[in-house]
């Protein structure tokens, strides 16, 4: 009968270390990955708003808008990066008669972002909407998404959004923390059937968009 061979101690000490060796080699990637992840940075919160110095007159917004668009005199100005590229846009308020008709010829676009949260998306439509009150009437808001180095100064600016129907009060320009991240957003206090209400308006990276805060302290 043939003789079993016996395995050294050694040689299974051996065997040992080398099933270890193989091991943390297959194991050390997943904890590279691991800390690489629990030591990413946090993204940066954006700037708060500032105010354009100078200040933005009339003829900056007949420029970009039109003949048909006056700024208000009463409402802050704010430069802030809006949609979150790193360059300084503008936001300014303004009274314009007719913009559907100058859209193409100074290339913005007419959004209604209030009116789309309640259904009406059609902004051909709401563009006729006029309200009960004659001071209130054409009451808008401007944005210049800037562009390179003179940012919303720029001749050609990135884009030109004229947001129409906005029932606001009251303007400031803040942080607003969604789901994943953290924007700034154009918070309002609001005038009429929305009195005592806050809302905000906000890029969320294809358009803006409306969205009820809730009631103010008042």
């Amino acid at each position: 009968m043939p003789s079993k061979k016996l395995i050294a101690l050694p040689d299974v000490a051996m065997a040992l270390a080398i099933i270890a060796l193989i091991a943390a080699a297959l194991l050390l990637p997943a904890l590279i990955v691991s800390a690489s992840a629990h030591d990413k940075p946090a993204p940066a919160l954006p700037a708060h708003a500032t105010s354009p110095s100078p200040a933005v007159t009339n003829d900056f917004v007949q420029k970009q808008f039109g003949d048909s668009c006056t700024l208000l005199s009463g409402p802050p100005q704010f430069v802030a990066d809006l949609d979150g590229d790193g360059v300084d846009d503008l936001v300014v308020a303004a009274r314009c008669k007719n913009p559907m008709a100058d859209r193409a010829e100074y290339n913005f676009l007419v959004a209604d972002p209030y009116d789309s949260f309640l259904g009406f998306g059609d902004v051909k439509v709401t563009s006729t909407f006029a309200s009960d009150e004659p001071e209130r009437r054409g009451v808008c808001l401007l944005i210049v998404h800037g562009d390179g180095k003179d940012a919303w100064r720029t001749d050609k600016p990135k884009a030109k959004f004229l947001l129409i129907n906005l029932p606001f009060q009251t303007l400031a320009v803040k942080r607003l923390t969604l789901k994943k991240k953290t924007v700034l957003g154009i918070y309002m206090e609001e005038h009429g059937e929305g009195e005592n209400t806050a809302s905000v308006v906000f890029w969320d990276g294809k358009k803006y968009r409306y969205q009820i805060l809730g009631a103010t302290m008042e």
